[in-house]
């Protein structure tokens, strides 16, 4: 099963968002979409995941358009983990995870949906906190709840805006090895926007660099995350570093606080 998108184009009003974007996603990859704040990468996603709706082009599985598939079945080909959630406050940990079964229930929770749940629960480690209300968990246990939601949806595809962002550094591995692992052995395909380059270049098979809403490169780490890609885009002096471990980049701080004009001095 292949994900399409083809000259997608997306507005907020009249300030349009995405210019023409295109691509296909395979089942077993791990996709990053990367690049500065205001580059269009949660729009791109809330759009796949059917919360926006495109001005221009096509979203197909297997050449089927969305538009045309039931929401429930669409609920149960994609899978979405936004940032932030503002809503089921009033709900347990176990009733939240138990939400991603609904596109498969007919009736009435089943012990394969329930085993569903408890296994999707044991991989983000929350098992002990299901009866607890999620205004009783901090941001990062709420973050792993709806990654686990999620899982337990078994979707095809995983669209994740920014799963890491409420994590600390050890949960942040847990989960990109985790969604490695999903895109690996499972044979699904994840589609992840992330601001720490840094997992772009040891978790990506495939890289999407993104500025003012369009494809600026698209292809393997090597291909798109340069130095001279990187520092175009964002605009910041940039180290490029080789270890044993792989390859980080890292901000010249020296050089990027050089660059950015000084702020009025505050004075209590």
């Amino acid at each position: 099963m292949t994900l399409t998108i083809e000259k997608l184009s997306v507005k907020y009003g009249p300030v349009q968002i995405l210019h023409e974007i295109s691509f296909s996603h395979v089942k077993g990859e791990v996709l990053c979409i990367i690049g500065p704040n205001g580059s269009g990468k949660s729009t791109l996603i809330k759009t796949l995941a059917g919360i926006l709706d495109p001005c221009e082009g096509t979203i197909t599985l297997d050449k089927r358009d969305v538009s045309e598939i039931s929401r429930n079945e669409v609920a149960k080909k994609i899978g979405y983990v936004p940032q932030d959630f503002q809503y089921l406050t009033s709900s347990t940990v176990l009733e939240a995870v138990i939400l991603g079964r609904r596109p498969h229930v007919q009736w009435s929770l089943t012990r394969h949906d329930l085993a569903k749940v408890d296994t999707a629960m044991e991989m983000l480690n929350i098992t002990s906190m299901a009866e607890k209300m999620l205004t009783e968990v901090s941001g990062g246990e709420r973050q792993r709840v709806f990654i686990a939601r999620a899982i337990a949806q078994e979707p095809d595809y995983f669209l994740f805006d920014e799963p890491t962002s409420a994590l600390d550094i050890r949960h942040q591995i847990d989960v990109f090895q985790m969604i490695k692992n999903i895109a690996g052995s499972k044979n699904r395909s994840v589609l992840v926007a992330v601001h720490d380059l840094n997992f772009a270049y040891h978790y990506a098979d495939r890289v999407i660099l993104l500025d003012e809403g369009k494809i600026v490169s698209m292809g393997t780490v090597d291909e798109v995350m340069t130095e001279e890609n990187i520092i175009s885009v964002y605009g910041v002096p940039m180290q490029f570093i080789k270890t044993d471990a792989g390859r980080y980049v890292l901000p010249d701080w020296k050089k990027a606080e050089e660059r950015i004009p000084a702020r009025p001095e505050y004075v209590m």
